[in-house]
């Protein structure tokens, strides 16, 4: 006869950690939650509980330009600035990180300097880039000096990751590819490039997520159009409304749309070279 299974007795540490776990969940999304929530105030509701009716006009006001922010316009401006920003990361990391396979002399000054802005106070990079455009009379704009600024976030990031990804690359089936006569471009197209995939979509989303929300390095050097988050600063120093929530709740959605729409993307590639 089978004996019944005793369950053992956790010890207090356990429900120590799970109540430190649950308070920092807590703490992280609790905020998230309550914009979420007030993002649906009724029209003449305010920015604070208790809410006055229910309503989705906070969400629609967001489609209406007005004087002080164009919620709209900054919207198309930070998803191309994110978009540019997002490809030039990927190629840049890409070739960097398959270029840092083979040590070559000075290689470890130059990825020091490569990752070196992220220990600077952001707004000094913006400032310093700003400096730079003005000494040298270039015009400073969404695509001069604000993807300047931006890759100088973007990029440390992204080289970090796939120096990861490429540190962890067999490099046998390389050399089996090139054994049954593939070129080094067919090597790098049909072999190298599949198998990195699933990290360079990581860089990719990195990339695009930062972009999108930086602030601190863009506002000196964005020149007279606002990113999104440029806009929303103006719309909180002019006016606070629960327009402000929608336009959280709105960024939230887009963001958790994009993340997992390319751990889909991760997870098929995975499943078909199983599979394969």
């Amino acid at each position: 006869m089978r004996r019944p299974r005793v369950r053992e007795k956790r010890p207090a540490t356990f429900y120590l950690l799970a109540s430190l776990m649950g308070l920092y969940l807590l703490f992280l999304y609790g905020p998230m939650i309550i914009i979420y929530i007030l993002s649906f105030q009724g029209p003449d509701g305010g920015v604070t509980f208790p809410m006055v009716g229910f309503s989705t006009k906070w969400f629609l006001d967001i489609l209406k330009p007005k004087q002080m922010a164009d919620i709209p316009s900054s919207f198309s401006r930070s998803m191309l600035l994110s978009s540019l920003v997002c490809i030039l990361t990927v190629v840049m990391s890409v070739a960097a990180g398959l270029g840092f396979r083979r040590r070559f002399p000075g290689a470890a000054v130059l990825f020091y300097l490569a990752i070196a802005s992220l220990v600077m106070p952001s707004l000094l990079v913006g400032f310093g880039i700003g400096l730079g455009f003005q000494f040298l009379d270039l015009p400073q704009g969404l695509f001069t000096s604000a993807l300047g600024a931006q890759l100088t976030w973007t990029l440390p990031f992204g080289l970090l990751t796939m120096f990861a990804v490429v540190a962890r690359f067999n490099r046998s089936y390389e050399e089996a590819a090139t054994d049954l006569g593939a070129s080094p471009f067919q090597r790098l197209r049909w072999i190298t490039l599949p198998i990195l995939l699933p990290g360079i979509v990581g860089v990719a989303v990195g990339a695009f997520t930062l972009s999108y929300d930086e602030y601190a390095r863009t506002t000196l050097v964005i020149g007279s159009k606002n990113t999104l988050p440029l806009e929303i600063y103006a719309l909180i120093s002019s006016d606070s409304t629960p327009e402000l929530f929608a336009i959280g709740t709105v960024t939230t959605v887009v963001s958790f749309a994009l993340i997992l729409a390319m751990l889909a993307l991760v997870l098929r590639l995975q499943r078909r070279r199983t599979q394969g």
